[in-house]
């Protein structure tokens, strides 16, 4: 193992050089496209011949006008174009999902709706159930509670009772 480690100068020697290749490569790289930017534009573009009168220039703005009309109308149609594939992209997923059992859960809102209103809609107008879920629920009377406080007493004397061995001897003589 020892035999086929690289010594650590040998390692930052390499990397030195690999670096060094790599910036050559990219400065390669910059010239190349800034050549082919210049490229492109003498091609695309033809020097401005400015003119001399005003008619001239007019004519020139006019022309400028309907090319930049011209390509509006492209990046416009090819907008509408993209927005049409990614809408069919988007329901061709959904039927993937479909196909596959697997559903996309839909983001939920909260919605308030009375129990009355629930089975209408799910029932439909023909039946007009009206619950009263209140009416099932358990009534709690407040007598019974009150005694339980009045039993209990008050409280410093129980706490002095409990107070000391003969408090907690007690204690365990109530619960045998």
């Amino acid at each position: 193992m020892s035999e086929k480690k690289m010594s650590t100068s040998r390692k930052q020697h390499l990397k030195s050089l690999m670096l060094q290749i790599a910036k050559t490569e990219i400065e390669k790289e910059q010239t190349e496209r800034e050549a082919e930017k210049k490229r492109y534009l003498e091609e695309h573009c033809p020097p401005l011949s400015m003119g001399g009168s005003l008619q001239e220039l007019q004519e020139l703005c006019k022309q400028l006008h309907t090319k930049i009309d011209v390509v509006d109308e492209e990046r416009y149609d090819l907008q509408s174009k993209v927005n049409k594939s990614a809408k069919e992209i988007e329901d061709l997923n959904m039927k993937v999902f479909d196909l596959k059992g697997k559903f996309k859960k839909p983001a939920l809102r909260k919605v308030r709706m009375s129990a009355d209103a629930m089975l209408q809609a799910l029932l439909g107008s023909k039946h007009k159930v009206s619950m009263d879920l209140r009416a099932n629920l358990k009534q709690v009377k407040k007598e019974e509670k009150e005694q339980d406080l009045r039993d209990v007493g008050d409280w410093r004397k129980n706490i002095e009772e409990k107070a000391g061995m003969e408090g907690r001897k007690k204690m365990f003589e109530a619960e045998a």
